[in-house]
């Protein structure tokens, strides 16, 4: 019989944090005037005031970009597809810019279910294959795990959902 692993304790958040175990499952889809940019080789690629962000139980806040704030040109859909019980399909985006290539770096749900309806065509960004994710000037750090998109700054206090289990301290 194997022994199961714990639930995560939070980590206390700190003054003017949120904590990731405080977000709600379903996620929550809430817009953002915080000035989100992404780079890619050099290339700011993606520059927004009008985000939304989707915040679920355990995850770091994903961030939504408006195509239209969205360099476009570098990107190409992919035949990779994955499925969300909350919000639908998604579809993915190899980015491409000089001799630099993305794979699958980027998603988005272009048919979202009608609670998600605002994110429609929103391009979303792993920050683990990008020069830099910025929220207001911060640099993101990624989620921990090749699946996840999670944004992690100073104000979301974890742990967060693909960290690896807390040791026994014996």
């Amino acid at each position: 019989m194997s022994k199961s692993t714990p639930p995560p304790t939070p980590t206390p958040p700190a003054s003017g944090q949120e904590s990731v175990w405080t977000y709600p499952r379903p996620p929550r889809l809430e817009p953002t005037r915080k000035h989100i940019e992404v780079i890619f080789d050099g290339v700011t690629i993606a520059d927004t005031r009008r985000a939304w962000r989707v915040l679920e139980t355990g995850h770091a806040p994903v961030y939504y970009v408006p195509p239209e704030d969205v360099r476009m040109e570098y990107f190409e859909r992919t035949s990779r597809r994955s499925v969300c019980e909350f919000k639908g399909t998604a579809t993915y985006y190899t980015i491409t810019h000089g001799d630099r290539i993305a794979d699958h770096a980027a998603w988005a749900y272009l048919h979202p279910t009608p609670p998600y309806a605002h994110i429609a065509g929103h391009i979303a960004f792993y920050p683990q294959q990008m020069d830099a994710c910025l929220v207001d000037g911060e640099p993101a750090r990624s989620q921990p795990g090749s699946f996840y998109g999670g944004w992690i700054t100073d104000d979301i206090a974890g742990p967060f959902k693909g960290d690896p289990p807390a040791e026994d301290a014996d």
